[in-house]
């Protein structure tokens, strides 16, 4: 682990607020000023269309991420990244894959016993206009009973508990992305499970954001 940072008890890697010394608090204002917007930061800087509406430069991450998760919602990927002050770079074509082949850990032998009916993968990468960049995983997973997604959904949120492999970061022009599962969001409709993850690939992304952001794309419809 780096020095600074330490696994909440979600297994999510976060920065020590208040750490001694100037690397700490160097650290500390870091997050701060990403939660005012200063410098930039991912998902707070000012963004396109916000001149007519879209919201202002003031508005904190919760404020933008709510904006984003209502898009989302409505299947709009784009939208909900320009909402949370930030523009899509690249998006991969959907693909569909086994839902065995594409998992591993606990979660593989969870799809071993619980076969599910469809998987469709996708990544993202996103960022704002001072070069701050994170790709994003989203996974669609089906079963055939709610029962068995609520299952399903109750073991990722399990940290340690295996995942579902990211599609190749070569799809959306980046080298191999180590998915650390510490920026994650799951949402649930019917039967259907998606699965989010968000990874830093430039620049200067707190966890919080990388947070917010998994959190959004993870309501994103099938």
């Amino acid at each position: 682990m780096p020095k600074g940072f330490y696994t909440d008890d979600r297994g999510r890697v976060r920065p020590v607020a208040g750490g001694g010394g100037k690397g700490g608090l160097l650290l500390a204002g870091l997050v701060a000023l990403s939660a005012v917007g200063y410098g930039g930061a991912v998902g707070l800087s000012a963004g396109p269309g916000e001149a007519s509406g879209a919201g202002g430069s003031g508005l904190g991450l919760a404020a933008r991420k709510a904006e984003g998760a209502d898009l989302a919602r409505r299947g709009d990927a784009e939208g909900a990244w320009l909402r949370m002050g930030l523009r899509a770079h690249a998006q991969s074509p959907r693909e569909g894959a086994d839902c065995v082949a594409a998992s591993f850990g606990g979660v593989r032998e969870f799809l071993r016993r619980t076969r599910c009916v469809s998987m469709d993968r996708v990544l993202f990468t996103v960022g704002d206009d001072a070069g701050n960049t994170m790709v994003v995983s989203v996974a669609w997973v089906e079963f055939a009973s709610r029962a068995d997604a609520r299952e399903f959904q109750a073991l990722l949120d399990q940290p340690g508990s295996g995942d579902i492999s990211p599609l190749p970061g070569a799809l959306v022009g980046l080298g191999d992305v180590a998915f650390t599962g510490a920026n994650y969001g799951a949402e649930r409709e019917r039967g259907t499970v998606t699965v989010a993850e968000a990874e830093p690939v430039g620049g200067f992304v707190t966890p919080e954001v990388l947070d917010a952001v998994a959190e959004v794309a993870a309501l994103l419809p099938r």
